[in-house]
């Protein structure tokens, strides 16, 4: 059995803290979505009524009540505001990068599972949206749980997870992850595992937690209840300023590799690795991650739905993938490569990210200086990375430096940018 370090889950919740709760409390709330979870928050407490979700005097019924109440519970204790409504969701982001920790580490090994971690919570999409009044990470994490579950054979905590992800955003909650575990099953040919997972039993259990406050809000809200129920495709979750509609055929890729940042080059390196060099056990939890993250693209495609907060849940898979190839790569091929993959496709996306700051540093004078400090802080850092990668062949000190760079980048714009946005 794969021994978990006291050393690696202290620097891996130090690092969590840092990342997921520094500026929650310092930045404004943005956009109207956070505003309207605050308000909704703020309702609950004052009406007493914690079982129906209401803005300005009327019934909200875009998301179910999980997220209002864990913010409900935290403003109770540290009283109504930003950083209230904010530290569920930076809870639950960082707890998903601990579930990955612990999960990974009897799967594979020690440190897949510390680097999965890792490098969960330093892309910059996760910690960005992870750190917002929404309940993405919330639901995130239960998907994460219900997946991870499955592959421990953990079934009845796996309905558990389900039933908290419907609580959180509704019916995807339960038809996504079933959904990848049946695709799975199909792929493998292992079917025959369905009649082991408990299914009755399990969906009774997964009725008793959900249905009460289902049959409740049915029973005072009647017909107008069933719109939420299946309400996919609302984006009301997500900060507006991560939204966007359209249909543009390149969306996706470019939240993949924007949003995976700084671990864009090695991502690719490593679907290529998990596919030509992983052995027989380990190729089939990579397929399972595999048809994880591809399926939550696929669902939310289908969906209409150009929401960076609702294909959080993709990115733990992605995660998971990179955490196995730096694991794989620091105890077999340390100073056996060149590792120019790597080097090439995170050189192109430290420059465009340093480019972009330079064109943000021009067009918004006021952010001119923080601008130009970012840029030569990602060039920097960057540079640091890829000489090591290159000249040492040192992949652990590479992959910390790619930890530092999203680290500078959280503190930059959560110190500096978006207080006085």
């Amino acid at each position: 059995m794969n021994q978990f370090e006291k050393k690696s889950l202290l620097i891996l919740s130090a690092v969590i803290v840092f990342l997921m709760f520094f500026g929650i409390g310092g930045v404004p709330l943005l956009g109207d979505i956070e505003a309207l979870y605050a308000k909704i928050v703020s309702n609950m407490i004052d009406s007493g009524d914690y079982l129906t979700p209401r803005l300005n005097g009327e019934v909200a019924l875009d998301n179910p009540p999980l997220y209002y109440w864990l913010a409900a519970l935290t403003s109770n204790v540290f009283g109504i505001g930003e950083f209230a409504v904010r530290f569920p969701a930076s809870l639950m982001a960082g707890a998903t990068a601990i579930l990955l920790y612990f999960s990974i580490t009897k799967i594979f090994n020690e440190c897949a599972g510390f680097w999965s971690a890792l490098v969960l919570v330093s892309s910059m999409l996760f910690f960005c949206v992870g750190k917002f009044a929404i309940a993405d990470s919330t639901f995130t994490f239960f998907v994460t749980g219900a997946l991870l579950c499955f592959l421990h054979k953990h079934y009845w905590l796996m309905y558990v997870c389900m039933a908290f992800a419907t609580l959180t955003l509704g019916i995807a909650g339960v038809v996504l992850p079933f959904a990848i575990i049946i695709l799975y099953l199909i792929f493998m040919g292992q079917l025959c595992e369905i009649s082991r997972m408990h299914l009755i039993r399990g969906a009774l259990l997964y009725s008793m937690l959900v249905s009460p406050w289902y049959y409740a809000m049915h029973t005072v809200h009647s017909a107008s209840f069933v719109d939420m129920l299946f309400n996919f495709n609302a984006g009301s979750s997500s900060v507006n300023i991560f939204f966007m509609n359209g249909n543009e055929l390149w969306y996706y890729p470019v939240v993949i590799l924007v949003g995976m940042f700084p671990w864009t080059g090695v991502l690719l390196q490593s679907i290529k690795a998990s596919i030509n060099d992983s052995r027989i056990d380990d190729m089939r939890i990579l397929m399972f991650m595999h048809i994880w993250w591809a399926f939550v693209v696929l669902f939310f495609a289908i969906c209409n739905t150009k929401s960076l907060g609702y294909i959080m849940p993709m990115f733990p898979a992605l995660a998971i993938i990179i955490g196995w190839n730096i694991s794989r790569m620091i105890a077999k091929l340390r100073y056996n490569t060149t590792f120019y993959s790597w080097i090439v496709g995170s050189g192109i996306m430290f420059s465009m990210l340093g480019v972009g700051c330079l064109m943000v540093a021009q067009q918004f004078p006021e952010l001119e200086f923080i601008g130009l400090v970012l840029c030569g802080l990602i060039f920097v850092l960057g540079f640091a990375a890829l000489f090591t990668l290159w000249y040492y062949r040192d992949v652990e000190m590479a992959s910390w430096l790619h930890v530092a760079t999203g680290s500078t980048i959280m503190f930059v714009v959560f110190a500096f940018v978006l207080p006085f946005v």
